[in-house]
């Protein structure tokens, strides 16, 4: 890691994560009435709440709905939620505005195209092992993990590092 992208990182004041693909392995599971379920990693949660207290807000903008994941957003704390949204980057704009933030404040993991436009203007683009190729070419920073994996966990640990903060034992 050079020591500016790790400054970078400790600038974040905003984590903004896709669903499909980062916080799943991005398969889905559809019951025979239609219902639809997701699998996410327990790490990963932990990651997310790990990132709120450390003060970094985190918000979720996806091009699927999922009342599966609102549902466990909701569990996680997780305000800033925008689900079936088919331009992310307006979102983007939107919660910079509503929350008083620049760009350079922000982080962004995504793992396909559609991801693309918010992971280039924002100050940290974040990905999974396993993401689309175009998105690796243009990742600030690479999990080794792959989607639902543990990857977000994996970033959240990075940033708080490179705050200079500590991994605690606190439990959600």
């Amino acid at each position: 890691m050079t020591q500016a992208l790790e400054q970078r990182a400790a600038g974040v004041k905003l984590l903004i994560l896709d669903i499909d693909g980062v916080m799943t392995d991005g398969r889905l599971y559809i019951g025979p009435d239609g219902v639809e379920f997701k699998a996410v990693s327990v790490r990963d949660g932990h990651g997310i709440k790990m990132a709120q207290r450390e003060g970094i807000t985190v918000a979720v903008i996806s091009g699927r709905p999922s009342s599966a994941m609102e549902h466990r957003l909701a569990e996680l704390g997780v305000k800033h939620v925008y689900l079936a949204i088919k331009d992310k980057l307006a979102v983007f704009e939107k919660l910079m505005t509503e929350l008083g933030l620049q760009a350079e404040e922000t982080a962004f993991m995504g793992d396909d195209l559609p991801d693309l436009p918010v992971m280039n203007v924002c100050g940290l683009g974040l990905t999974v092992a396993d993401a689309a190729q175009e998105i690796l070419d243009q990742a600030d920073w690479i999990s080794d993990k792959p989607g639902g994996g543990g990857a977000i966990r994996q970033a959240v640990e990075w940033m708080i590092r490179a705050r200079g903060g500590q991994l605690t034992a606190e439990q959600d």
